[in-house]
């Protein structure tokens, strides 16, 4: 298996479905990490995840906690448009954990400040633009890593 996709506390259904579908569609499995701004049977979540979603490998924690108490030892790499160190120094590996925060707010700063030596982001070109949308900084992690394993 490719990669875990991470999504801590998703708040918009359409990111979540088409990352569902990205998971799907490069061999990863996506875990969400509640609270959830919206409900699994969203229409919009089903909606941008087609009919792929029954076939997606899926895991749900039900906080920051529960996810850490089960994956904290896992090679685990973290994003962030506050990071210091680019997406591109990332070592990829096999099964490597992918963690990405809300679309609103980011990651938790509990989460960042112990992670820092793990931390990356994705450089932006632009004084304009804060941030990129969460289902496109997904697949630009997610291609960059399997360009490294292939």
């Amino acid at each position: 298996m490719p990669f875990n996709i991470v999504l801590i506390e998703p708040e918009i259904p359409n990111n979540t479905g088409n990352i569902g579908r990205l998971a799907l569609a490069t061999g990863s499995t996506l875990h969400l990490v509640k609270p959830f701004g919206f409900e699994l049977d969203d229409k919009r979540l089903k909606r941008a995840g087609l009919d792929y979603w029954p076939h997606l490998s899926l895991c749900i924690y039900e906080n920051v906690n529960d996810f850490l108490s089960q994956h904290s030892e896992k090679n685990m790499v973290f994003f962030s448009s506050r990071a210091e160190k680019s997406h591109w120094s990332i070592d990829y590996e096999d099964g490597q954990f992918l963690v990405f925060g809300k679309e609103s707010v980011g990651l938790p700063p509990t989460l960042t400040e112990l992670n820092k030596s793990k931390l990356y982001q994705i450089p932006l070109y632009s004084e304009h633009v804060r941030s990129l949308n969460l289902a496109n900084a997904v697949g630009i992690a997610v291609y960059e890593g399997l360009k490294h394993l292939v």
